[in-house]
C-alpha cells in the first residue's frame, strides 16, 4: 500500500481509501464486516462514512467491526445533510453538529474522529459559526481534522479565508466527485486545492460502477448493484458515459488490467488526490480495486485517457448533494 500526505496535514493515508455507504444497506452486517477486515489486511487505514449512511446503520457495523484496531485507523465520517424533519435536523449549525458528533462517536464506538467533514455547504448558517464550532472540537479533542464536501470552489475558498483571518484550524480536504467520467472539479476545484495545500478526496471514482463495465448496455442491472436495488440510479446512465466506459475497456485489456483498476490509477495520478474512496459489498470487489494501487501508467496511457475523457470536464457534475436554498 502507498500512504500520502492528506493534503499539506501531516496525517498519512492510504491511497485508496474504503468507502461505506452500501454498510447496512446492499451490504449486510457480516459482510461489512469480511469487507473492513480484508481492507485492513491490504493496509487501508482510511475508511471514510457518514451520518446518515444506511441511516446511521454504517457507523454503527464501523464501530463494531474496528473493536481493538481503532488506533490503527484514519477513521472519518460526515454531517450537515438531511437527518430528519426538524428544524435543526440538517445543516452544520452549532446545534446540530455538535449533536451530530456526540451520536457519530456513540455509534463508531470512539472518543475521537480523525477526519470529521461537513457533507456540504450549508446556505442558511453563517460560515463564522460553522468554523468556529469545528474550531472548538479539534481543541476539545473530539476532531483531529476538519474538512468539507460538496463545496463549490467559492465556498472553499471563502471558508478557508475566515479561518486563517479568525485564526482557526481550517479545511484540510475536499471530498468531490471526480472520475473520468466526472472532470469538472478540474475547472476551479483542482487549481483552489493546488494553491492552498488542500487535498482531494474523489467520491463515485467508478462512476457508479459505470466505468467498471458490468452496465454495458443500459438495460442490464447486474443483482445487487446500485441500478438493481436503487431505480433513481438509472438518470446517471446516457450514451457519451456508455461510450467511454467501453473505451476505458479497451485500453484496460492494453494494460493488462481491469477497468476499474485503470479508472482507479487514473485518479491517483491527478494533482493534489490524497485518497480514492472506492465502495464494496464483497470482498472480491476490494480485491480487484486494491490492484489499483499497482498499476503504472505509462504516459502514452495517460494522454488516450485525457483525451478520451475531456469532454467530461464541462458540464454538469455527475453527483453533487446540496441542501435546499
Amino acid at each position: 500500500m502507498q500512504y500520502r500526505r492528506l493534503g499539506k496535514s501531516g496525517l498519512k493515508v492510504s491511497v485508496l481509501g474504503l468507502g461505506t455507504n452500501a454498510f447496512g444497506k446492499r451490504a449486510d452486517k457480516q459482510a461489512s464486516t469480511r469487507i473492513i477486515h480484508q481492507a485492513l489486511d491490504y493496509g487501508i487505514n482510511f475508511i471514510d462514512t457518514a451520518n446518515i449512511y444506511a441511516g446511521t446503520e454504517s457507523e454503527r457495523i464501523i464501530g463494531e467491526a474496528l473493536s481493538g484496531v481503532r488506533h490503527n485507523i484514519v477513521l472519518t465520517t460526515k454531517a450537515g445533510l438531511i437527518r430528519g424533519e426538524g428544524p435543526n435536523e440538517r445543516g452544520s449549525s452549532r446545534f446540530h453538529l455538535q449533536q451530530e458528533l456526540d451520536s457519530s462517536l456513540k455509534r463508531l464506538n470512539t472518543d475521537y474522529i480523525d477526519l470529521y467533514q461537513i457533507h456540504t455547504f450549508d446556505p442558511h448558517t453563517p460560515l463564522e459559526e460553522t468554523l468556529r464550532t469545528l474550531d472548538d472540537m479539534v481543541r476539545s479533542g473530539k476532531v483531529r481534522y476538519i474538512g468539507a464536501s460538496n463545496y463549490a470552489a467559492w465556498e472553499l475558498m471563502k471558508a478557508i479565508g475566515i479561518s486563517e483571518r479568525l485564526g482557526l484550524n481550517r479545511y484540510v480536504s475536499m471530498q468531490t466527485c471526480y472520475s473520468l467520467a466526472d472532470r469538472t472539479p478540474e475547472q476551479e476545484m483542482v487549481p483552489l486545492c493546488k494553491d492552498q495545500g488542500i487535498g482531494i478526496i474523489p467520491y463515485y471514482p467508478l462512476a457508479g460502477g459505470i466505468l467498471t463495465g458490468k452496465y454495458r448496455i443500459e438495460e442490464q442491472r447486474p443483482i445487487g448493484s446500485r441500478a438493481d436495488t436503487d431505480p433513481n440510479f438509472h438518470r446517471f446512465f446516457n450514451k457519451e458515459r456508455f461510450a467511454l466506459s467501453e473505451q476505458v475497456n479497451e485500453l484496460a485489456a492494453g494494460a493488462g488490467c481491469t477497468p476499474s483498476a485503470l479508472s482507479l490509477a487514473w485518479l491517483m495520478h491527478q494533482p493534489c488526490v490524497s485518497t480514492v474512496i472506492v465502495g464494496a459489498t464483497k470482498v472480491e470487489q476490494l480485491h480487484d480495486n486494491i490492484n489499483s494501487v499497482d498499476v503504472e501508467l505509462k504516459m502514452e496511457q495517460l494522454d488516450r485517457l485525457d483525451q478520451i475523457s475531456r469532454p467530461f470536464r464541462f458540464g454538469e457534475p455527475f453527483a453533487a448533494y446540496r441542501l435546499p436554498e
